[in-house]
């Protein structure tokens, strides 16, 4: 590892914790204690990511996320990167939630930058506490939808007009989207997209759909059922579909919250109607952000097995991946073989 990897928190890359004070205010207070004490594990996720993004600031920059996430969170996942960094683990609490919010990132606006009209849709399924349209330029002529569960919008809404009201904040609260849309619906039930329309999608506008940790905690039926409304936009319009995927060891690490898995979504997708597809494991060259540098991490350790393999042959471990995904169609394109 690189002497910056392996910096104690103390280390001016690394920052000593130090929360905001519109976190202890009564209303934000009241709102994080009842994520904390009302939340189940697939809800809780959105704050856990927060935190994530608001603990990797030097690479990430998020203002928002530090209140989106909250104080349990945030000072839980910190302790954790404390004790790694302590240690000298090769895989730092959080680097994981960095490079997958990095990779998005990029790949949103590679695509955008790929229409030929830069006016188009974004939508983020199972948005949680993500703000993405708040801190993302490339989304300047995007409309954006967040669609999530009515409790988790209106919470993060709660959130933002605490902030929008706290002199030190609201100028972190401009919105850099040409628009945001937030949608009540659960993409498990099949009105999900209908809810969609109301709210002013567009079926036939290009659009990029962005599924950031949400697929592998719905079970394979409603995973599917929602893939597959995506890829049917291939026959209309540009679209583009940014996923991470858990192959099936992965949903071994807890058999009660992940359920869906695909160790091969670069063959599911163009059976679904996905003409380009494009597949990249924590650690290759556009999965890395200069975080995955020791070759016996986790990540780098898989990369050189078969994919076919479950169980790594050194020690019989479970071959846990996420594999990042980019497929896109459009009604000019052949499915290729």
């Amino acid at each position: 590892m690189s002497d910056q990897e392996n910096a104690l928190p103390t280390d001016p890359t690394w920052p000593e914790l130090k929360l905001p004070e519109l976190l202890y205010t009564d209303t934000v207070k009241e709102v994080h204690a009842t994520i904390e004490n009302e939340w189940d594990p697939l809800l809780s996720s959105a704050c856990q990511t927060a935190a994530g993004r608001a603990l990797w600031k030097h690479l990430i920059h998020d203002p928002l996320a530090d209140l989106l996430a909250g104080e349990s969170y945030l000072t839980s996942l910190y302790e954790k990167i404390k004790k790694d960094r302590v240690n000298n683990a090769r895989e730092v609490s959080g680097v994981i939630l960095a490079v997958r919010t990095l990779w998005f990132d990029s790949k949103l606006e590679a695509a955008l930058n790929s229409f030929t009209s830069r006016e188009a849709q974004v939508v983020i399924l199972g948005a949680g506490m993500d703000a993405r349209a708040y801190r993302l330029s490339c989304l300047k002529d995007s409309d954006v939808f967040e669609v999530d569960f009515l409790k988790v919008l209106q919470v993060k809404t709660t959130l933002l007009q605490a902030a929008m009201e706290t002199t030190n904040e609201h100028q972190h609260l401009k919105l850099k989207s040409k628009s945001l849309t937030r949608v009540a619906a659960d993409i498990r039930d099949i009105d999900w997209h209908e809810k969609l329309q109301i709210s002013g999608f567009v079926p036939e506008k290009n659009t990029i759909w962005v599924l950031e940790g949400i697929l592998y905690y719905l079970s394979q039926p409603q995973a599917m059922q929602v893939l597959k409304t995506i890829a049917e936009k291939c026959a209309l319009t540009s679209t583009v579909l940014l996923a991470d995927f858990m192959n099936k060891s992965s949903t071994t690490l807890s058999s009660s919250i992940f359920h869906f898995y695909s160790d091969w979504p670069d063959h599911l997708l163009p059976s679904l109607g996905f003409s380009h597809v494009k597949l990249s494991q924590i650690g290759d060259p556009d999965a890395h952000f200069g975080l995955m540098h020791d070759p016996q991490n986790l990540f780098n350790r898989l990369r050189s097995l078969p994919r076919s393999l479950q169980n790594h042959p050194d020690d019989g471990t479970p071959c846990c991946r996420l594999y990042l995904v980019q497929a896109s169609g459009s009604p000019n394109q052949t499915i290729l073989p």
